[in-house]
């Protein structure tokens, strides 16, 4: 069973995408849309401080009637973010996702920051993992 931080390595883009707290919310948009990812880790020099997704950007800025050019990052974004560890399996990281309602999960080697998780990276892993299970369970049966 792979680790989250192998499911890193394997992503297409495994650079941390992340902007500053005190970066206008149009910026984030930009990024999101650049890259098509939904969220962002917010980052204050080396330090992780918080998450920004197209969440919150639905329930704190467009609902709430902000504008997205003059409200910072640092006044919108979730800040009590929970983080996997790069040892974990991805079905470690998918049960977090999933018990806690999150779509995305900052993955930590220790205090560093090595990547994100979406749900549907781990998702297409159990897929893998299942599918593989399968043609060894079947190679077991028919021997």
């Amino acid at each position: 069973m792979k680790t989250a931080a192998q499911l890193i390595v394997d992503k297409k883009n495994t650079e941390v995408i992340s902007i500053a707290p005190n970066r206008p919310v149009i910026d984030a948009l930009i990024i999101l849309a650049e890259y098509k990812i939904g969220a962002l880790v917010v980052m204050d020099q080396d330090r992780m401080v918080g998450i920004f997704s197209e969440r919150d950007y639905a329930r704190e800025v467009v609902l709430k009637g902000k504008s997205s050019k003059i409200t910072t990052i640092e006044e919108v974004m979730t800040k009590n973010v929970l983080v996997g560890q790069g040892k974990d399996t991805f079905e470690k990281a998918m049960t977090l996702m999933t018990e806690n309602h999150i779509r995305h999960l900052p993955i930590m080697d220790g205090h560093k920051m090595i990547g994100m998780l979406s749900l549907g990276d781990v998702a297409k892993e159990m897929i893998v993992y299942q599918k593989n299970l399968i043609k060894e369970l079947e190679s077991y049966v028919k021997a």
